[in-house]
């Protein structure tokens, strides 16, 4: 996706709002514009857009509720206000949503979840599995039991991270400014607004500055840094206004809104190329020659029935060699299970696979979306 053109074509996007929009500027939760938000992403909804919804707010509605008038700096405050503000947080989405016949999901998030292969890969399915149901996910990181060595720092990464674990197409970021400026337009209100730029120039770095609200951690600085972490992945990023009418259907139709971030990979060169060069392998699966050809010609999921040997010792998540029967390698993926259990289950239809483990994580050995030939 390389032009706002192509914003038509995307289905899965992940929409991030920070505290100074929900909380109109931090007078508490606006049920009003936030309502005008659910409408506009239950319309995608019915257009079949997958959204994940990254929600900040929790902190700063928690010092509404308390009467504190400025952001405190002890973690344990913060972690206090985070646990009073995330009830009223939720509560506002779930009601909203309900309205339009959509069910939501809590989804509280450390650096933790998503550093450690398990808890991604535990993680990732979840989202995939609320996707697949319909439901919209509305993601914070775990304020209430975060501290300063695993918290993400801010919900624009925090967003980014989410964009990498489900190879979302689009991050839009909304914001109470209208995008990223040459200068910062509150000092200058000649500056101009940024339409759009490649991630990676470097005359943006010299654009941004901190956050001036006091309410939310982040600052345009942050954006461009998510911009630039979901680009890894290929993903495009939108830094646009939140007050902006109708600014989700609007982007997805193309308009000219905001600063458009593009990336400089495909989001399946990315990934295959991180399947393929970065990771380090754990083991090696002996497939029969029709999982073969089935990885080869259908670009097919690996299924336990294909597998005739397995060799070494690794856990769920961690990256395998695939081979044919006389030793050459033809893929590599990362696994849904461990190798005792693989072993296990090799040979078996899916379908057996809770019979013989007591539990079924998922009905593929490796999905072809983690898959990558060589």
């Amino acid at each position: 996706m390389q032009s706002r053109a192509e914003f038509a074509a995307a289905r899965r996007i992940i929409v991030k709002i920070g505290s100074a929009l929900l909380t109109g500027g931090g007078r508490g939760l606006d049920r009003a514009q936030i309502a005008d938000w659910v409408v506009q992403i239950a319309g995608l909804r019915l257009r079949g857009v997958e959204v994940l919804l990254v929600s900040s707010g929790s902190v700063a509605e928690g010092m509404c509720r308390l009467g504190w008038k400025t952001r405190p700096h002890a973690l344990h405050e913060l972690q206090a206000a985070a646990s009073i503000g995330q009830m009223g947080l939720v509560q506002t989405w779930e009601s909203l949503f309900q309205r339009h016949g959509l069910n939501t999901a809590q989804i509280l998030l450390t650096h933790d979840d998503l550093s450690d292969r398990q808890r991604y890969l535990n993680a990732r399915s979840t989202l995939l599995t609320l996707l697949r149901l319909g439901a919209v996910p509305v993601i914070n990181e775990n304020d209430a039991v975060a501290n300063e060595e695993i918290r993400f720092g801010d919900n624009d990464t925090l967003a980014a991270l989410v964009a990498n674990l489900i190879e979302a197409e689009l991050l839009v970021i909304l914001t109470d400014q209208g995008g990223l400026y040459e200068r910062d337009p509150t000092l200058d209100p000649g500056a101009r607004l940024v339409p759009q730029a490649s991630i990676n120039d470097p005359a943006l770095s010299a654009m941004v500055g901190e956050s001036r609200s006091g309410l939310g951690r982040g600052g345009m600085i942050t954006k461009l840094r998510a911009g630039r972490l979901a680009a890894r992945s290929g993903t495009a990023t939108v830094i646009a206004s939140g007050r902006e009418p109708e600014v989700l259907p609007r982007l997805l139709a193309g308009a000219e809104l905001g600063t458009f971030l593009v990336p400089d990979i495909s989001p399946l060169v990315a990934r295959k190329r991180w399947l393929a060069g970065q990771l380090k392998v754990k083991g090696r699966l002996r497939l029969d020659d029709g999982a073969v050809r089935m990885l080869q010609r259908s670009g097919k999921s690996l299924l336990p029935i294909g597998v005739a040997e397995v060799e070494g010792e690794f856990r769920r998540g961690d990256l395998v060699a695939l081979t044919d029967l006389a030793g050459h390698e033809v893929a590599r993926g990362l696994v849904n299970y461990d190798a005792d259990e693989t072993r296990r289950i090799k040979r078996q239809p899916s379908s057996q696979i809770e019979a013989i483990l007591g539990y079924v994580d998922e009905p593929e050995l490796i999905h072809r979306d983690n898959l990558v030939l060589v």
